[in-house]
């Protein structure tokens, strides 16, 4: 069913737009006014693929939004998975609905023939050599394997709905592209445990062997043993060789099996199962692993890593696993593995000279044979090879927010790091920009590389504004040259990628606020006109002569701030007529106030409503004010939740004070509304500040008790920080809040920390306490809302709160 026809569907079921409903039992789905429910009627237009060379463009088509009876769809919630069971697919995985390609820049797309009806399409995937494409397909029964040819344009099914999708990916191609690793339901599996109708055999019990586990709150654990089974059944798969005329082989057995690696040549694949025990208190990917090495007959080589269940970390950002970690290939040779070990035994406490070492494991991997090759003096970052003699290491220190670029010469580790970039991570003046990678001959991305030059491409935010750019640096001098710098004040341009240095051209996609984004093909000297690749016409011309602007103020410390500010199509700013505002934010931790004020909004991006946004209700008569900076800064030795509150109403009252000073806005009617952690400063703005007529909060977290081993970006447990803990939950203060509040979560909430139960116990102290205040819980969505129905329905919501208690407010 188009979105088209669910909007009317609804319509018909719900009937017109009411201005009030007082019950709350019984409610059914609601719409919101025809102003906005013009916006929500567009057709996405597609997502692009393209191959290496940029010549071939794959255009991915998808719906807007799910039906409820796809989000009501049945799922297990297993050790941090939301499974399917009846699909044996990841729930609510996204999916494109018809693909189409282009051969060539010059060529018109065209749609690939011999699909099923309404597919269901996920894990898209080039095969190595560019000429086919694999992907999965959701049926009613199971998940399907179907490879596109991109020369003829046409699909054909390889397998049956056997595919086992609960991991993850369930396929990766072989070096050749004739073939693919497939997981596959065993051919003896047993149906899953239906807990609800089961009689249990005994009570859950966990226990604590006196170790230090300071794990922070994780949704959808293990509770039962049944749990443990049902987990080991789905995640329980066989590996098959499948060639693509569809003859299939096994390749391995049954197992619970993770991931899957080849090695750039191909010879060898690594692959990383999961073992028992579980836990109950941290999800599968600290469950215990084995990881083991086979060539390609499927002949155990080497096992490489068996890791213990992790459960007890040591506490702080800095905080890693004991033992190996992010095993992996090296890009720039046929078959090496490398992987890092932590040298302070994971803890962040301990003061060590270097924190990590990196080893590397040459083909034929012979026992003990790996080598170690540099050590860092922070965490870890990765790695970008680039030959022999050169690669790129990344370490940082989140405490610090100091993020290190080396330079280093893999074939004599002897001459160790050398430093090309030290910065403060959230320095975006500073951003030197992303080394640029080619495809070698193994079908890996490395450094792209012309004796000592390397490229790097970067945003290019400055005080003026942004202006992306590509520089050349010579890795031996550390000289930097400018290739191109975007010089477009009236658009937005990102540069996506360098196609071809010796013709200078570039990837680039160009929008405005009413020019839908597109890619086109722009020559580095910038003076021939970008060529367009791709034409997609803006869907939301209803709102194409909103007016838009970045606005710049100050908060009361003197910190710079920024906000995107909207007014409606026709406003005349010169008469000023006193709007009512609706305020979106989201609260961001800084180290420093430099980084605090930088501006990283660019007025030229494309206005782009979507069901999080507060951009609607430009169309109904109000201001809105989106994205308004909430730095909350702590530097040296302050943390930056230690005066939470006081910068949070700083920030608000300078937003308000900086549109009130330009004759807009009646300062009486302005909402503030936010989500996740949005919604938690919501609630805080309304219950330590009078600065707003109503507020609107969606899946937040009020009461910080709930999360007592860290939440955001605070580190510390709640018996480091009790106080901070208590000051900044909003649930503490419920006798103290009297503004009108609209709370909004879904009830199937998989973000740690933002469980129901935090939305629901706050309604209900605010209520008892005689607060204004409505609770929606809309049912079957998770943290982010995906049917249509739960979306319509909640716009609808929020515009009859900001109706009744900012726009009538007397």
């Amino acid at each position: 069913m188009t979105v088209l026809k669910q909007i009317a569907a609804i319509t018909a079921f719900t009937g017109l737009f009411v201005s009030n409903i007082a019950a709350q039992e019984g409610l059914n789905y609601q719409v919101p006014p025809q102003e906005i429910l013009e916006l929500v009627k567009v057709d996405r237009a597609p997502s692009v693929s393209m191959d290496s060379k940029k010549q071939v463009l794959v255009f991915l088509y998808s719906n807007m939004y799910k039906t409820i009876e796809e989000v009501s769809e049945q799922e297990l919630k297993l050790a941090g998975l939301r499974i399917n069971p009846k699909t044996n697919n990841v729930s609510g995985a996204r999916y494109y609905t018809k693909l189409s390609i282009q051969i060539s820049r010059s060529d018109e797309p065209v749609f690939v023939k011999g699909l099923p009806a309404n597919p269901k399409l996920t894990n898209v995937s080039w095969s190595p050599n560019e000429q086919y494409i694999a992907a999965t397909n959701i049926v009613a029964n199971g998940l399907e394997l179907w490879v596109i040819d991109i020369k003829t344009q046409t699909a054909r099914k390889i397998s049956g709905a056997n595919l086992n999708g609960n991991m993850g990916s369930p396929f990766k191609w072989f070096a050749d592209s004739q073939s693919l690793l497939v997981r596959v339901l065993p051919g003896n599996r047993k149906p899953f445990i239906d807990a609800l109708v089961t009689v249990p055999s005994g009570p859950s019990v966990s226990t604590s062997d006196g170790s230090i586990a300071q794990n922070r709150t994780y949704a959808d654990l293990l509770k039962t043993k049944i749990d443990e089974e049902n987990f080991e059944l789905l995640a329980g798969s066989e590996l098959h060789k499948v060639k693509l005329d569809g003859t299939s082989s096994i390749w391995k057995t049954t197992d619970m099996h993770l991931r899957e690696s080849f090695s750039p040549d191909g010879k060898y694949v690594m692959i990383t199962t999961i073992k028992r025990p579980f836990s109950y208190v941290v999800t599968y990917s600290s469950f215990p692993t084995t990881t083991c090495l086979y060539d390609q007959t499927g002949k155990l080589v080497r096992v490489v890593d068996e890791k213990p269940l992790i459960d007890n970390m040591p506490k702080g950002f800095m905080a890693v696993q004991k033992g190996k970690r992010q095993i992996t290939w090296r890009d720039d040779h046929p078959a090496t593995l490398y992987w890092v070990e932590a040298l302070d035994g994971g803890d962040p406490a301990v003061e060590v000279k270097e924190r990590d070492e990196v080893f590397t494991w040459e083909a034929p991997f012979a026992e003990n044979g790996w080598k170690p090759l540099l050590k860092t003096p922070q965490r870890y970052g990765g790695i970008s090879w680039g030959r022999a003699d050169l690669a790129i290491v990344y370490d940082n220190w989140h405490n610090t927010r100091n993020e290190k670029t080396y330079l280093f010469n893999p074939a004599d580790p002897s001459k160790g790091l050398t430093v090309l970039f030290d910065r403060n991570s959230q320095d975006e003046y500073a951003n030197p920009g992303n080394f640029q990678t080619d495809r070698n001959g193994f079908g890996r991305y490395v450094l792209k590389l012309e004796g000592s030059l390397a490229y790097l491409i970067g945003d290019g935010y400055t005080e003026k504004g942004q202006f992306p750019f590509v520089n050349q640096i010579d890795l031996k001098t550390k000289v930097t040259k400018t290739l191109y710098r975007s010089t477009l004040t009236d658009k937005m341009e990102t540069i996506v990628d360098i196609i071809d240095l010796k013709k200078s051209e570039l990837l680039v996609s160009i929008q405005s606020p009413s020019e839908y984004p597109n890619y086109y093909v722009r020559k580095m000297s910038g003076k021939a006109a970008p060529i367009s690749i791709t034409h997609f016409e803006n869907p939301f011309k209803k709102i194409a002569g909103v007016h838009k602007e970045v606005i710049s103020y100050k908060r009361a410390d003197g910190l710079e701030l920024t906000a995107t500010l909207y007014l409606p199509v026709g406003y005349d700013r010169k008469k000023k007529e006193k709007l009512p505002m609706v305020m979106w934010a989201y609260p961001q931790e800084f180290k420093d106030k430099n980084s605090a004020s930088q501006n990283t909004t660019n007025p030229n991006e494309f206005i782009f409503p979507n069901y999080g946004s507060p951009i609607y209700w430009v169309t109904r008569g109000y201001a809105v004010l989106d994205n308004a900076a909430f730095p909350i800064v702590g530097e040296g030795t302050a943390e930056p939740n230690d005066s939470f509150i006081e910068q949070l109403v700083a920030n608000a009252k300078a937003a308000i004070d900086a549109v009130d000073s330009l004759g807009y806005i009646d300062r009486r009617k302005v909402a503030v509304g936010g989500h996740s952690y949005g919604a938690f400063m919501t609630a805080n703005l309304l219950t330590h500040s009078d600065l707003f007529a109503v507020g609107i909060a969606r899946s937040g977290a009020y009461n910080r008790s709930l999360t007592p081993f860290g939440f955001q970006g605070e580190e510390r447990n709640y018996w480091d920080a009790q106080e901070t803990y208590n000051e900044m939950s909003p649930f503490n203060y419920a006798d103290k809040m009297k503004t009108p509040m609209l709370i909004v979560h879904g009830e199937n909430d998989n973000n740690p920390g933002t469980f129901p139960i935090q939305s629901e116990r706050y309604f209900a102290a605010l209520k008892g306490f005689g607060a204004p205040v409505r609770l929606v819980m809309l049912p079957k969505e998770s943290h982010g809302y995906a049917a249509l129905e739960s979306i319509l329905h909640l716009l609808w919501e929020q515009d009859q709160w900001l109706e009744k208690y900012v726009k009538n407010r007397m």
